[in-house]
């Protein structure tokens, strides 16, 4: 899959927010930005889908001296193996009687977190699949069917359940992704080209990075790291030093016409999965609140534009009918381009600029996402807007986010 060596960043220069609302591809491919303007892509590492013939703990550390071969001992046996079959609509002419439908398996992996049979895997890996037809296999080659208990495709992760009756599990012990630091060391353990239980090291290569789920919707927080992930690895544990897992491979950087890895992996935060861990397990649906806009930071890019805010969030477009257009918030009508800036710096103009959201000032429209994100669907909150050099209080209802990101 071909890729620009760009450093990566989720959002093109001038940090456009997508749709509001908290935000966070199988076999998807994402085109995205640079901060220098470059172009680069990004897949979600499910192994391509071939037809079918028939707790809280402190920084990571090596002061318990496990090596990688210690860890692999103790924790690759909770590794799993995730085969699905998936039908996939087709419009071939030639499907008569069978609805254009093609069947196909899919792998991937995944690993057991309790003695009660919950296995956290990436949703891409099990998206699709065929009712009862996932499974998955362990350590000593025993296969068993497994089912979905819950999903959030917004975060890209998913919980399967097995009957523990007759299991020998082994939980993996759960540390927490805010202790990582860069240059701490990584294990990941999955399942690469269905090749089962396969261990690659490297260190943690980059914090904060953000990455688009299937749905559309950006994941943050997320950890990059340089140890060998590839297809088949989605929904495997990325592991510190000290044997805890710190993420969930999610996808990969690809270089070149190569689908395979060249050194950027990028894994889910376990503290992102901790925090939904407890609604995946009831079944119930993740709801975040929403918003409804797209908005550009106002750094000093956008200083020649001479607008009537120095901080803050310029609106540029406002999703009909969400609680942003109920509330009565603007965006603009006028195009500009800012010279020296690459192809993607077209910027909307005489949009209202959130400078506040509940009277706590805002700099980045990540900031503004993030405060959206830390409410629920129905919270009102109090937006500070400036329009055309007038400053007003807008109140808006938040809404809940859509299942998937609305486009064109």
């Amino acid at each position: 899959m071909p890729s620009s060596p760009s450093s990566r960043s989720i959002v093109f220069p001038l940090l456009l927010a997508a749709l509001l609302g908290g935000g966070v591809a199988a076999g998807v491919t994402t085109v995205l930005a640079g901060d220098d303007g470059d172009t680069h892509t990004t897949t979600v590492i499910r192994q391509p889908a071939v037809a079918s013939q028939g707790a809280n703990s402190n920084r990571s550390n090596t002061a318990e001296g496990l090596t990688a071969a210690d860890i692999y001992q103790r924790y690759a046996p909770g590794v799993v193996f995730v085969r699905s079959t998936v039908i996939q609509n087709t419009n071939n002419p030639f499907d008569f009687g069978f609805g254009g439908a093609q069947r196909s398996e899919a792998t991937g992996s995944g690993f057991v977190i309790d003695a009660r049979g919950d296995i956290l895997t990436n949703n891409h890996v099990i998206d699709g699949a065929s009712k009862g037809s996932i499974t998955v296999q362990f350590a000593d080659h025993k296969t068993v069917k497994a089912s979905v208990i819950g999903t959030d495709p917004s975060t890209d992760l998913a919980l399967l359940k097995v009957d523990p009756e007759g299991l020998d599990l082994k939980a993996l012990p759960l540390g927490s992704s805010r202790d990582v630091h860069v240059g701490d060391p990584t294990i990941a353990i999955g399942n690469p080209f269905g090749l089962d239980r396969t261990l690659t090291t490297g260190v943690v290569s980059a914090l904060q990075r953000q990455i688009q789920a299937p749905n559309g919707w950006t994941i943050k927080d997320v950890i990059q790291t340089d140890a060998a992930i590839n297809p088949g690895n989605s929904g495997g544990p990325l592991i510190d030093a000290a044997g805890r897992v710190i993420g969930i491979n999610s996808q990969i950087e690809t270089g070149g016409g190569s689908s395979g890895n060249v050194g950027i992996g990028f894994a889910v935060p376990i503290d992102t999965a901790k925090a939904i861990l407890n609604n995946l397990k009831a079944g119930e649906t993740v709801e975040r609140a929403y918003l409804g806009v797209t908005s550009l930071t106002i750094d000093g890019q956008l200083d020649a534009l001479d607008l009537a805010a120095d901080h803050g969030a310029l609106v540029q477009t406002v999703e009909a009918g969400s609680p942003a257009a109920q509330a009565g918030l603007k965006a603009g009508d006028l195009q500009a381009q800012l010279s020296g800036q690459g192809d993607n710096s077209a910027v909307v103009l005489g949009g209202d600029i959130i400078t506040k959201v509940d009277g706590k000032a805002i700099k980045t429209s990540d900031e503004l996402s993030q405060l959206v994100s830390n409410h629920k669907p129905g919270d009102k909150i109090k937006l500070e807007v400036v329009r055309k050099k007038e400053t007003k209080t807008i109140t808006v209802t938040l809404g809940k986010r859509p299942s998937a990101l609305q486009t064109g």
